[in-house]
């Protein structure tokens, strides 16, 4: 279909354009070479910038305690940087659609990338407790853009291979997540032992995902009525990127599957904070060796690179996601039973069955593309599900903390966490349902 709608394009011009005049060079379609050298570049970019979208958090994790000496944090300071990200990730989340109209969604991206990289290079040397939260600010912000923008990319310029995509930016993600906290602190010690060089080290991640963003950062200069790179999903309408249409008329809160997939964004998200900050602990409480329970974590972290990849590609084949929704619910409320009643009797196979409940992140970033008939309504529902989930996921790993200090054990903590998972297959499998938000909210 897409080589028929090219020689449509074809023959229109040849009718409507006297034969004196020239296209301008601007407005014809890339030549048949330009896109074969664009697509593997672009998939180059989207698997550089995946990679350098946890880092920030997970290295900074990983030497907390060291940086808590070196900067005299008090205990409070610390504990409000595990809020900073998904507060971040709500607040300037929001701002990823709006950018993504006036300058263009590689053009964001790319600038996400720079600001992660200045970000990550600024803080361990910002002089103090302050200058380290604004620099860790400015790379978070240029995470959440890029984490909003992901699926709108892969939306235009893949419409016919969302699921595989999806998976193997999802796969990056997880990749650079386990990376960071399995190999941030051996390279520390290889640096001399110093946690500011542990920490600016990744910066140079960060700065490698830039040069691939610089070329595509130039598509938004395309004339009103010129071709995207990429064209419409068969049968689907034109992205209203292609068509210089504005997506105002969209009114995502009228969606019901927009907030379901925002509340299943939410819930996911607090699992998996929690899950971060809190399971080594768990672990060691349990008398694991501290070595061990970072291993742990490592291999909880780790599922989710190959299945990052398969989950997304499965999805996509399926008129329906409730089903993955439910088997990632159990294997989560199978993971916390086992860590409430034998936590170190049968530690590896509750850290495996958390990382495969952990893995409802690339199944839902798989629905926002889904979800959506055209890329302006997925920047739309991807920048309103993850912010508006951001900001349900804050609480959690503060309120695990509050009730391991008053309870003094881990049974609440853990039935907490259990019992969130039964609104999270809820709201999933109603976010499952083949719907498109522009349906839904010109219905009502």
């Amino acid at each position: 279909m897409m080589g028929g709608m090219a020689s449509e394009d074809t023959r229109t011009t040849r009718t409507t354009t006297p034969p004196p005049t020239r296209t301008p060079a601007a407005a014809e379609p890339p030549h048949p070479t330009t896109r074969a050298w664009r697509t593997p570049l672009l998939m180059a970019g989207i698997v550089l910038a995946a990679l350098n979208l946890r880092p920030a958090i997970t290295s900074l994790g990983a030497l907390l305690e060291e940086v808590r000496d070196g900067l005299g944090m008090s205990g409070s300071t610390a504990g409000l940087l595990t809020s900073v990200p998904p507060l971040c990730f709500a607040v300037f989340g929001v701002m990823a659609p709006r950018l993504a109209r006036r300058f263009g969604p590689g053009a964001v991206v790319c600038a996400g990338m720079v600001a992660i990289t200045a970000g990550l290079l600024i803080r361990p040397y910002a002089g103090g407790t302050a200058g380290f939260l604004a620099a860790s600010a400015l790379a978070l912000m240029g995470i959440a853009v890029s984490n909003v923008l992901m699926p709108v990319i892969v939306k235009r310029h893949f419409p016919d291979r969302v699921g595989s995509m999806t998976g193997l930016y999802s796969m990056a993600l997880a990749l650079g997540t386990s990376a960071a906290a399995a190999i941030t602190v051996p390279l520390t010690g290889a640096l001399g032992g110093g946690w500011r060089p542990g920490l600016a080290l990744w910066a140079g991640l960060a700065a490698a995902a830039v040069p691939p963003w610089l070329f595509f950062a130039r598509d938004h200069r395309r004339r009103p009525g010129t071709p995207a790179p990429a064209q419409p999903a068969p049968g689907g309408p034109a992205a209203p990127h292609a068509r210089g249409e504005r997506p105002d008329g969209l009114r995502i809160t009228r969606s019901r599957t927009a907030w379901a997939l925002a509340v299943f964004f939410g819930l996911q998200a607090t699992a998996a904070y929690i899950t971060m900050g809190w399971m080594a602990q768990i672990f060691r409480d349990a008398g694991v060796s501290a070595g061990e329970a970072g291993l742990l974590l490592a291999v909880t972290m780790a599922m989710g690179v190959p299945l990052a990849y398969v989950i997304p590609r499965v999805a996509s084949r399926l008129p329906r996601q409730g089903p993955i929704v439910v088997v990632l619910g159990v294997c989560g409320l199978a993971g916390y039973t086992g860590l409430y009643l034998a936590p170190a009797g049968g530690a590896w196979a509750w850290a495996l069955l958390l990382g495969v409940a952990n893995c409802a992140f690339p199944l839902a970033l798989t629905m926002v593309g889904m979800r959506a008939r055209t890329g302006a309504g997925v920047a739309q529902l991807s920048a309103f599900a993850q912010s508006t989930g951001y900001l349900i996921s804050i609480p959690g790993p503060l309120l695990v903390g509050v009730l391991y200090q008053h309870s003094g054990g881990w049974g609440l903590p853990l039935a907490l966490m259990a019992a969130l998972m039964l609104p999270q297959m809820a709201v999933g499998v109603l976010a499952g349902r083949p719907r498109t938000v522009e349906d839904e909210a010109a219905a009502r």
